[in-house]
C-alpha cells in the first residue's frame, strides 16, 4: 500500500451520491470478513468438539474450503480493490453498485457451499468461481499493461488461485481423480505466496507511514530478493507436497522455507531507532515467524518417521498467518482509508495476543491428544474474540465517510 500520508485518491472518483458502506471495497468487505471469520470458526469448533451438529455432511472440507477461499478472498477482494486504484494512476475505485453486486456474489457463494449437499456441485462451483475471475479482469488491465510490470507477480497468483479453486470443484465433481485435501493443501501453498507479495507491499507502506508520523529519519525496505527466495521455498514445498507426500524431501523443503521467511525478518532491524516492537510493527513481524514456524514445524515433523502433527502444524499458516495478517490489514487499511492515523491500540494489542494463544493452543492438539475437544473449542473462541472486537471497534469507522473529507 502507499505511504500513510501519499495516498494517491483518485480525481477520476466516480460522481454521485455513493453511500459511505459502497465508497470502496474494504468498506463492505471489512465488516462481513470479521463477522463471517467469527460466525464460521464457532461453528466449526462447537462442531468439530461434539457440542453441535451441523446439517453437512463433510464438515472438515466445508471448514477448509471456507478459511482458504471463503475468508482469504473477501480479505484479498477488498485488499486488492483498494489498492489497486491507488497503484496506478486514472483506475478508477470499484464503487456504488457494481461494488454491491461484488459483495452479493461473496455472500451467495458462502451461503451455497454451506448448502452444497442439496445444491450439487456444479451449482456451487457456478457462485463461487466467477467472483475471483470478476476481480481479475477488474485489475488485469492496469496490472498487466504497466511498463514497469512491478505488481505482475500479483495478478499471477491471483489467476493460479483461481485456476486452484476451478481444480478443486472438478475433483469433488469427480470428473477427475485427484484428492481435493491435496488440492485444498496446495491451493494454501498459494495463499501464502500472496501472503508474501502483498506482505512485502503492507510492510513497506505502512511502516513508513508511521516511521514519518513519528519524524523518524529512516526509512523501512521490504527487499525483494529475500521474499523471492521465500516465494520459491513456499512454491517447491507445496508442489512437492503434492507430488510426493511424506516423502523425506519435504522436511528439508519445510526447514528451508522457514530459513527463507526468517531472512525477511532482516528488514525489520533498521539503523535509525529499534522498531520492531512497537505496535503496530511488531504484529506484521509476528506474520512472518507465524509462517516460518509453519513450515520449520511440518520440515522436522517431515524428518521423523512418526508423522503425527504436520495438519496440526500447518494451523500456524491458518489460524496464526491468515488470522494475524487479515486482522493487521483491516486495521490498517481501516485506519488509513477512513483519513485517520495509524497508532497504537490496547484492544488490537489485545487481539494479537489472542490470535497467537489461539494458534499455540490449535496446534499442541498432537501433544495433547485427551484434551483436544477442549481445544478445538478453546483456540476456536480465542480466534473469534478478535473478529468481533474489530467489528466493534471499526464499524462506525467504516460506515460512515472519511474523517479528511477525501472520496472513499
Amino acid at each position: 500500500m502507499p505511504e500513510q500520508n501519499q495516498i494517491n485518491h483518485d480525481p477520476n472518483y466516480p460522481e454521485g451520491d455513493i453511500p459511505p458502506l459502497l465508497a470502496y471495497a474494504f468498506r463492505p468487505f471489512f465488516i462481513l470478513l470479521p463477522a463471517y471469520i467469527a460466525l464460521s470458526i464457532l461453528l466449526w469448533g462447537l462442531a468439530w468438539s461434539g457440542q453441535i451438529n451441523l446439517f453437512m455432511d463433510d464438515i472438515l472440507t466445508w471448514h477448509i474450503y471456507e478459511m482458504i477461499f471463503g475468508v482469504a478472498s473477501a480479505g484479498i477482494v477488498g485488499f486488492i480493490l483498494t489498492g489497486v486504484p491507488e497503484f496506478y494512476a486514472g483506475v478508477k475505485p470499484v464503487v456504488g453498485k457494481t461494488l454491491l453486486a461484488i459483495v452479493t456474489l461473496w455472500v451467495i457463494g458462502r451461503l451455497a457451499f454451506w448448502m452444497i449437499d442439496w445444491l450439487g456441485v456444479v451449482f456451487v462451483a457456478l457462485t463461487n468461481l466467477p467472483l475471483l475471475i470478476w476481480v481479475i479482469a477488474l485489475i488485469a488491465k492496469p496490472i498487466f499493461s504497466d511498463p514497469l510490470r512491478k505488481n505482475v507477480s500479483l495478478g499471477v497468483i491471483f489467476i493460479t488461485i483461481v485456476l486452484i479453486q476451478g481444480w478443486f470443484f472438478v475433483a469433488m465433481a469427480e470428473w477427475i481423480k485427484a484428492d481435493t485435501m491435496s488440492i485444498l493443501k496446495v491451493g494454501l501453498g498459494a495463499f501464502m505466496v500472496l501472503e508474501l507479495l502483498a506482505l512485502r507491499r503492507i510492510n513497506t507502506g505502512a511502516i513508513n507511514g508511521w516511521l514519518e508520523n513519528r519524524n523518524i529519519d529512516d526509512t523501512f525496505i521490504a527487499r525483494p530478493p529475500r521474499y523471492n527466495i521465500a516465494i520459491l521455498c513456499v512454491s517447491l514445498f507445496t508442489v512437492f507436497e503434492f507430488i510426493i507426500p511424506n516423502n523425506l524431501i519435504l522436511g528439508w523443503l519445510g526447514l528451508a522455507a522457514s530459513a527463507a521467511i526468517l531472512n525477511t525478518l532482516n528488514d525489520f532491524f533498521i539503523d535509525e531507532e529499534i522498531i520492531v516492537f512497537k505496535s503496530p510493527v511488531l504484529p506484521l513481524f509476528l506474520i512472518l515467524v507465524l509462517m516460518a514456524l509453519g513450515y520449520g514445524l511440518m520440515g522436522f515433523d517431515y524428518l521423523n518417521d512418526d508423522l503425527y502433527g504436520i495438519n496440526h502444524f500447518r494451523h500456524f499458516l491458518t489460524t496464526g498467518v491468515f488470522g494475524l495478517s487479515f486482522f493487521m490489514v483491516m486495521v490498517i487499511v481501516g485506519t488509513i482509508h477512513t483519513g485517520r492515523v495509524l497508532e497504537s491500540n490496547r484492544w488490537v494489542n489485545f487481539s494479537v495476543i489472542l490470535i497467537i494463544l489461539a494458534t499455540i493452543l490449535r496446534s499442541l492438539i498432537p501433544f495433547a491428544v485427551e484434551y483436544s475437544h477442549w481445544l478445538y473449542l478453546s483456540s476456536s473462541t480465542l480466534w473469534a474474540i478478535p473478529f468481533i472486537i474489530y467489528l466493534v471497534l471499526f464499524y462506525s469507522w467504516l460506515s460512515q465517510p472519511r474523517v479528511d473529507g477525501l472520496p472513499g
